[in-house]
């Protein structure tokens, strides 16, 4: 069985690739072809947690579930276990920027259908590691000019704006206050860890775009409950997923600012069973939780590339 590094991964996986890799298993789970089940937590005592996900594509023939571990004092450790569709262990993939790039390329998925053509203007709340690949990812979509962002840190988010400027060659300045960073922006990205919402409703303007992409805890929010109300139309990666941990979903819900039944499965936009935006005034929001079948779809095609005689044995796999 091949063991793939953290530093493999990233020579093997653009995130050009990655968005494409991304939609193709939307796409997958949407025709019937591909099964994803939500994350489960394991709570110890001591603080340790124990996360767990799993998918399967039918299609591509792989199976794969990521597992990773969460303490205080020692952070996150990823690990992605791969199969075969026939039950054949092939890899274990070391799943920390696995997850960070595909995180990225499925709000550019969701950007891609749901923000306006010629969005430019980015608000980005974050300066961490979710937040360079979401702006990679969403640069890769829309022609972006102009991004402003804002991270409590001023250190960071200086920092930020010129690594991720001089990176993709464009205009990226920090901003003092989440509130400068959100107004007039055409697409809004919040990539934070913060329990109490960061982003306010009444800072959207109408037409943008908003990716919430950073809380994955029923008990944590990014927006408030005017932020969820505006939205015309609210996508996510899961419905299930969402509502066992999307918080800004959950809370909001429960206090009235709006209903699960207006929740669109990010599969069945992307199969056009709904029409996403439905004009140029209309405020969208994709909540992303983070989902084991992106990972699994970009995993196999790092598995592949890593074994050149894997890509025929896959397609093999999946015509069985």
């Amino acid at each position: 069985m091949l063991h793939l590094t953290e530093g493999q991964v990233l020579e093997l996986l653009p995130m050009a690739r990655a968005i494409e890799l991304v939609e193709q298993g939307f796409l997958h789970l949407a025709a019937g072809r591909a099964v994803n089940h939500p994350r489960r937590r394991l709570h110890l005592a001591d603080s340790a947690m124990l996360h767990y996900m799993a998918a399967a594509d039918l299609e591509t023939g792989y199976l794969g579930s990521k597992l990773y571990t969460t303490h205080p004092k020692t952070g996150f450790h990823f690990v992605l276990l791969l199969f075969s569709s026939q039950g054949e262990a092939l890899a274990t993939i070391e799943a920390n920027h696995l997850g960070q790039i595909r995180t990225g390329a499925a709000s550019a998925v969701a950007t891609r259908r749901l923000a306006r053509p010629q969005a430019s203007v980015v608000g980005l709340i974050g300066a961490g590691f979710q937040a360079r690949s979401q702006l990679e990812a969403v640069a890769l979509v829309r022609p972006l000019s102009d991004v402003r962002v804002y991270s409590r840190s001023d250190h960071g988010r200086r920092a930020f704006a010129q690594e991720m400027g001089a990176k993709l060659g464009i205009r990226a300045r920090p901003v003092e206050s989440a509130e400068e960073a959100v107004r007039g922006a055409d697409i809004v990205i919040t990539a934070t860890t913060a329990r109490e919402p960061v982003l306010a409703g009444e800072w959207l303007s109408p037409g943008s775009h908003v990716n919430a992409v950073g809380a994955n805890h029923p008990k944590r929010r990014e927006l408030d409950d005017a932020a969820v109300r505006q939205a015309g139309v609210v996508v996510a990666d899961s419905v299930d997923q969402s509502r066992l941990e999307s918080g800004d979903l959950i809370e909001a819900f429960r206090l009235g600012a709006g209903s699960w039944d207006q929740v669109v499965e990010l599969a069945d936009l992307l199969a056009n069973r709904h029409p996403g935006r439905r004009s140029r005034e209309e405020i969208t929001l994709f909540k992303s939780n983070g989902l084991a079948l992106e990972d699994l779809s970009v995993a196999g095609y790092v598995y592949e590339q890593a074994t050149p005689t894997s890509a025929s044995a896959a397609q093999s796999r999946a015509r069985r």
